[in-house]
């Protein structure tokens, strides 16, 4: 695969203004069924940066998966499927509802492997998160983007790792369409896969709408604050494994790590690994 054509977005920056709303914080903790309603000047609870700072373009450039159309600040990747892979956080300080944040990004590299469906290429994006005025940093974020080829008609589905056998804490979950039409509300999300059943199979492969990253993240992530009451974690990362749809019932679970810190996991019924993720 010749990836010359997407050499100049190597190192490209963006930044993005904007005010803390605090109304998606409210509907994203209303979805987690958390009755509080946040008001300006509270901290916005973990992994709220997803909430602001979407890419607000045009109906017109709207690509067929419900994604911007390729070649803007993200290099336009021919590779039909693309995905948030995962993400390392660092949290340095609270962001603050109703505070204005600057979201600075830098495409860190572009790189191309082989996987065993075909060629994945990978897009690191580097996220910076300050407090306007006096340049506060807030949070960094590596987001890892991946895009790949739909699976051959007919070729069976990857079998998968187990998860770990024994967790210090596990919580039962399964997420609705509706669940996820919300979640996607308040992040502007439009990606076709978390709500478009056809499109979903006959386009992209899969069996079924997919459930967000993002919102598998946030209920692992949660699933550790209730089980660790009290802590607060200096850095998250996640990485997913295999998706999760809509309606499978699934357990989040973790337990100390052996070199500090949590490890962090999302399995589903049969034990199969379907996220995994660490605290520090």
């Amino acid at each position: 695969m010749d990836m010359s054509p997407y050499a100049p977005w190597a190192g490209r920056t963006e930044t993005r203004r904007e005010p803390l709303d605090p109304w998606p914080v409210r509907g994203l903790l209303a979805l987690l069924d958390d009755e509080r309603q946040p008001a300006a000047g509270e901290a916005a609870p973990l992994l709220a940066q997803w909430l602001w700072f979407a890419p607000m373009v045009p109906q017109a450039q709207i690509d067929e998966d419900g994604h911007p159309k390729r070649g803007g600040f993200l290099p336009p990747v021919e590779l039909p499927r693309r995905m948030w892979a995962g993400s390392d956080i660092t949290f340095h300080a609270p962001m603050v509802l109703g505070a204005e944040v600057a979201k600075s990004m830098i495409i860190a590299d572009i790189s191309l492997k082989q996987g065993g469906s075909g060629p994945l290429v990978f897009v690191n994006v580097d996220n910076a998160y300050r407090e306007s005025g006096t340049d506060r940093l807030l949070l960094e974020e590596r987001q890892i983007l991946v895009y790949r080829e739909p699976p051959a008609p007919g070729a069976p589905a990857p079998k998968g790792r187990s998860a770990p056998s024994s967790s210090a804490w596990s919580e039962a979950a399964t997420i609705s369409t509706a669940r996820m039409f919300r979640y996607s509300a308040v992040t502007f999300n439009a990606h076709r896969i978390h709500y478009d059943t056809d499109y979903t199979r006959d386009v992209e492969g899969y069996p079924g709408t997919l459930v967000q990253g993002q919102l598998l993240a946030t209920l692992m992530l949660r699933a550790w604050q209730n089980a660790n009451p009290g802590t607060a974690p200096a850095t998250f990362s996640f990485r997913g494994m295999q998706p999760v749809f809509a309606g499978e019932a699934i357990h989040l679970e973790g337990a100390p790590g052996e070199g500090g810190g949590w490890d962090l996991w999302v399995r589903d019924d049969a034990g199969v690994l379907r996220m995994s993720g660490t605290v520090g």
